[in-house]
């Protein structure tokens, strides 16, 4: 049974950094996607990040690209998104979720996603 633990979240001022942490477990994670998603309040959830496990290879939206970086630790099975200058508008609850495909074609697709966490909230105060 896969699961996907996150955390890191928490309240920062504007122009803070910001680093969220994806505990992965029960697969084998490196012919895997992963993904980092977020949801404002009232706003549908939206891409933000993404890699494949096996190559590193990565994918941003253009809203966060310059400014977070995601990551992978293989020996601890944890992926990293690292954010830096947060803006209000990066204020949400962020999701981590893992794919059993290891392209990275359609990573920012919601629907190719197996696996979700339960969430862990940013919030950036301007």
């Amino acid at each position: 049974q896969v699961q996907l633990v996150e955390s890191g979240g928490g309240s920062v001022q504007a122009g803070d950094s910001l680093t969220l942490s994806c505990a992965a477990s029960g697969g084998t994670f490196s012919s895997y996607a992963m993904a980092w998603f977020r949801q404002a309040s009232g706003k549908e959830r939206e891409f933000v990040a993404g890699l494949s496990w096996e190559t590193g290879g990565s994918g941003y939206a253009n809203s966060v690209k310059g400014r977070f970086t995601i990551s992978r630790d293989n020996a601890k099975n944890t992926v990293y998104l690292q954010m830096k200058t947060l803006k209000a508008e990066d204020t949400a609850v962020y999701y981590c979720a893992a794919r059993r495909q290891t392209y990275l074609y359609g990573l920012s697709v919601q629907e190719e996603y197996d696996y979700w966490g339960q969430g862990t909230q940013v919030t950036v105060s301007s």
